[in-house]
């Protein structure tokens, strides 16, 4: 098994990609090691002094190194982690873990507008962001203003206020009247 790595915009993130699905479909955001047990791969990779944060995504992994971690002393053993996993056996996610579009529910009188924002979140803004190891999902829509929830090698990120504002804000608000502003949110 050859697993290749990527840097990512977010200096405290890579992107592994083992040449092989992790997850065949949503995501699973694992911002500390409590509910990693959700996922084997995700528990594995936790065990890993040093590392803070891991991302599933379709065909990759992301993850993040605290700030007194140097790359040169954790990727190899992360690299053993993830090869560990897939030389197991043991699924990637257990139960019903995984999978999910990751966006919030929401109904009510803005429903359309809602489903405008996640169809282009889906396909115009998650594809560019997995590639950079990571993913935004829809939060909340309020008076204008849209939530988004940024995960992965996004969360943390010292570009993602401009990717959020100068990218992700100017499409809403082009393509949807009613968006006038765009926010993150913590979870």
């Amino acid at each position: 098994m050859f697993i290749q790595t990527e840097s990512t915009p977010n200096p405290a993130t890579l992107k592994f990609l083992p040449g092989q699905a992790v997850l065949g479909t949503g995501t699973a955001d694992f911002p500390g090691a409590e509910g990693a047990e959700a996922s084997p791969l995700a528990a594995r990779i936790f065990r890993v002094p040093g590392v803070t944060g891991v991302f599933l995504g379709n065909d990759f992994v992301t993850v993040t190194k605290g700030e007194a971690t140097e790359w040169d002393h954790v990727k190899p053993a992360i690299l053993g982690a993830i090869m560990e996993h897939y030389q197991s056996g043991q699924p990637v996610m257990t139960g019903a873990g995984g999978g999910a579009s990751g966006h919030a529910d929401h109904s009510g009188e803005d429903s359309e507008i809602v489903h405008q924002i996640k169809e282009l979140l889906d396909t115009r803004v998650r594809p560019a962001v997995a590639q950079d190891g990571g993913d935004i999902t829809f939060h909340g829509f309020e008076r204008g203003v849209v939530y988004l929830h940024m995960q992965g090698a996004c969360a943390g990120c010292p570009s993602s206020t401009i990717t959020l504002k100068m990218g992700i804000e100017n499409l809403l608000r082009h393509y949807i009247p009613e968006v006038t502003e765009v926010r993150p949110v913590g979870l």
